[in-house]
């Protein structure tokens, strides 16, 4: 069964951080472009980084640069994402997602395959 599988959600205050992973199984991550996205409640759902399969170029939307980061362990078929100085305004439900040949793209329906999401909660 080919599927993602997240975890490292939860509640913190502004200004902390988080750590988000995506494993993969089933397949292997390594010929993937690896996006993640976020909806807030009512709000549509969003890019916000991407990185890509071969050489690893990463694209951030201005939002989250220089706050978040994504990185790759191929040996461990897992992504992640790595979430500092969070604010309120990064409350929402966290997806992985992997699309084949897909470049440096945060269009959702170019990705494949959609991790079930994670809650990122950010409150003092």
């Amino acid at each position: 069964q080919l599927q993602l599988v997240e975890s490292g959600g939860g509640l913190v205050q502004p200004g902390g951080s988080l750590r988000l992973s995506c494993a993969a199984s089933g397949f292997s991550l390594d010929y993937y472009t690896i996006g993640w996205f976020r909806q807030a409640p009512g709000k549509e759902r969003e890019g916000i980084v991407c990185i890509n399969s071969g050489d690893g170029t990463t694209y951030y939307v201005d939002s989250v640069k220089g706050r978040f980061t994504i990185s790759r362990d191929n040996a461990k078929n897992t992504v992640y994402l790595q979430m500092n100085s969070l604010k309120p305004s990064d409350i929402a439900a966290y997806s992985c997602a992997a699309g084949y040949g897909v470049g440096s793209t945060l269009v959702p329906a170019k990705y494949e395959y959609w991790g079930q999401g994670s809650q990122v909660s950010v409150s003092s």
